[in-house]
């Protein structure tokens, strides 16, 4: 029982990617997060947020074709509450780095894409509405993290409480078998 080595990697990658994009999001008004202090930052944190939208899409692509292993028997009300969950945490990681994009070109910023260099607006510009979205991008990025931390804990719950074998579901193969 547990999910397959792509499976895995995909879960734990986007977990980092998340946390990192987190962490250098430069927050704050539209010229503190486009100042040159900050510029490293946010070039940082939109093409993580990028990756986080590509990796998540072909995610959910490899999911459709790999399926999930079947977990532990668990009451009614935990399995649904696992699903909504994990639907919750696909929906934000799709609706964080999108908000992002289109409030950042209604506003008339490009997105950075690193040394590939920019991707200009793509969208007209409506600056008081691309303020909204991006105001809407930060409280799904603090959403994104709340959730995440819930789904870990009660991963944590399952392994240390419950004592199944959930959270050992996404492990590779190798750490299932010493236990």
């Amino acid at each position: 029982m547990g999910y397959g080595g792509a499976a895995i990697a995909f879960h734990w990658v986007t977990a980092i990617l998340v946390v990192a994009a987190y962490t250098l999001g430069p927050g704050g008004s539209e010229s503190r997060v486009y100042s040159a202090a900050k510029d490293f930052d946010r070039q940082w944190h939109e093409v993580l947020g990028l990756a986080v939208l590509l990796l998540t899409i072909v995610r959910l692509v490899w999911r459709g074709f790999a399926g999930t292993p079947q977990l532990p028997p668990s009451p009614r009300w935990m399995h649904l509450t696992s699903k909504a969950v994990q639907g919750l945490l696909y929906l934000l990681l799709l609706a964080v780095p999108v908000s992002a994009m289109t409030g950042a070109w209604l506003e008339g910023h490009p997105l950075t894409l690193g040394v590939l260099g920019e991707i200009p607006p793509l969208l007209s510009k409506n600056h008081a509405l691309g303020e909204r979205i991006a105001e809407l991008h930060t409280w799904l990025g603090d959403a994104i993290l709340w959730v995440a931390g819930a789904h870990a804990a009660a991963a944590l719950f399952h392994h240390f409480v419950l004592r199944d074998d959930v959270l050992l579901a996404m492990v590779p193969e190798r750490w299932r078998t010493r236990r």
